[in-house]
């Protein structure tokens, strides 16, 4: 990375980085073909259960149990991405959002990682005990009063600071797992007790989301009754991210939108640790191929997966190391070392990261709303804040010019706040009107 992007991270100045080591599929086919039976069997799995989903969670009823999010046209956003010189450069109807903040179960992208690796660990110890005899079995065998009662004796463990604790808490409690949630500073007071209300264990952290995980995993070490999600490493978490990827493809081709070449997909996925975008990244070059352009995009105070590939150091790499503090309004973003696998398998699929600020974050959180009457907390408006920044950035604009084709079709993806109390939506909308003012008095 070259000194004056260094300065910029510093300075905590919304950028674009290019990835240097992005590879056609054609060059990472080994990669790619290494995964891919993670993700069809995360996917199987989803099927096997998809019956006992819909009779312990009501709002999965018409679905049949399967956990889906919409694709949604919001074309209120495109006039506000312009190009270096300021003009508009974005068509309307080119325009959608994952709306993955809306899913149902845990309101957040989580509820699909989440999820799985709950269903993950209940599907290998119901296998081992025998309350299943095969894994084809009817799997609503597991949400009788025996499974229940065999499922309390074990404890499910995380690290979260937030959206990931939700979704494991509550797919655990459903199936009668003891939970323990290990929260980090940055977690919203809701979510502990929203925790707390379907009866998980809340451990309060006063470090960051790093060390609440180290708490949690040294915790469960050598418990043969304790089985810690690694948020930092989970490959099953990893794939049931990636299995939105295949829904996606088909929501497209649903509204007759044709992904190549010469009609790329931009994906502006919101980062954390890097699990969840990870996961969708692959999911993503195995369905679209070289068609797809995937960017990450972190808070200017927590860059970790961006700083981490460019170092060159990956989970080696801390933002503190740049004087950067974690103090965004994105909690669920707010990380400072990335994922210890999700960096280097990134390397050769990724096409860039973009850093955003808490102020491009409400600005686009407000706008969803007045445009769309769409409602997100902080961390889920990364997606379109880092389209305006890849746009507005002359390194992003020369990227999108030399490879966005026409027109291209662009995707944010949505992360969470479905579950976010109306006061709290409230609060958001205000301190977004808050820091127009200011910015118009500055």
């Amino acid at each position: 990375m070259d000194s004056d992007s260094v300065g910029r991270l510093r300075k905590r100045q919304p950028l674009f980085w290019p990835n240097p080591n992005r590879r056609p599929v054609a060059a990472c086919r080994d990669v790619l073909d290494r995964h891919a039976a993670g993700v069809a069997d995360a996917r199987a799995r989803f099927a096997r259960f998809a019956p006992l989903l819909a009779d312990l969670f009501p709002e999965l009823a018409s679905t049949g149990g399967v956990i889906g999010s919409a694709l949604t046209p919001i074309p209120g956003l495109a006039g506000m991405v312009r190009d270096p010189d300021g003009s508009p450069v974005v068509a309307p109807g080119s325009l959608f959002l994952k709306a993955d903040h809306a899913l149902p179960v845990a309101g957040s992208v989580k509820a699909r990682g989440g999820v799985h690796a709950v269903l993950r660990v209940a599907e290998r110890l119901a296998l081992a005990a025998g309350l299943l005899d095969a894994p084809d079995d009817d799997h609503r065998a597991l949400g009788e009063p025996a499974a229940r009662e065999f499922f309390a004796r074990h404890r499910i463990s995380v690290g979260s600071t937030g959206n990931l604790g939700l979704s494991i808490g509550v797919m655990g409690r459903a199936l009668g797992f003891a939970v323990d949630v290990h929260m980090s500073r940055e977690a919203r007071a809701w979510k502990k007790a929203r925790l707390k209300r379907v009866g998980a264990r809340v451990v309060e952290h006063a470090g960051d989301y790093s060390a609440a995980c180290a708490v949690a995993r040294a915790e469960a070490s050598g418990r043969t009754d304790t089985h810690f999600i690694d948020d930092e490493n989970s490959l099953d978490l990893f794939y049931g991210y990636a299995v939105a990827a295949g829904e996606l493809a088909g929501q497209l081709a649903a509204a007759g939108i044709g992904i190549s070449q010469e009609r790329p997909l931009f994906l502006y996925l919101p980062c954390g640790v890097g699990g969840a975008p990870g996961g969708i990244a692959l999911g993503a070059r195995l369905g679209f191929g070289d068609a797809a352009r995937i960017f990450f995009v972190e808070p200017v105070m927590a860059p970790c997966l961006l700083w981490g590939m460019a170092s060159g150091r990956h989970e080696g790499a801390d933002v503190a190391e740049l004087g950067l503090t974690l103090a965004t309004e994105a909690d669920g973003l707010a990380v400072g070392r990335p994922s210890r696998f999700v960096g280097r398998l990134m390397e050769p699929l990724l096409d860039g990261c973009l850093t955003v600020s808490d102020m491009g974050l409400f600005r686009y959180l407000a706008a969803l709303h007045a445009a769309h009457g769409i409602e997100v907390e902080p961390s889920a408006a990364a997606g379109p804040a880092g389209m305006e920044v890849l746009f507005a950035d002359p390194a992003g604009w020369e990227f999108v010019r030399k490879r966005g084709g026409d027109p291209a079709a662009h995707v944010v993806w949505a992360t969470g706040g479905r579950l976010v109390p109306a006061k709290e939506h409230a609060a958001y909308r205000a301190g977004a009107a808050r820091m127009a003012r200011e910015k118009g008095e500055g």
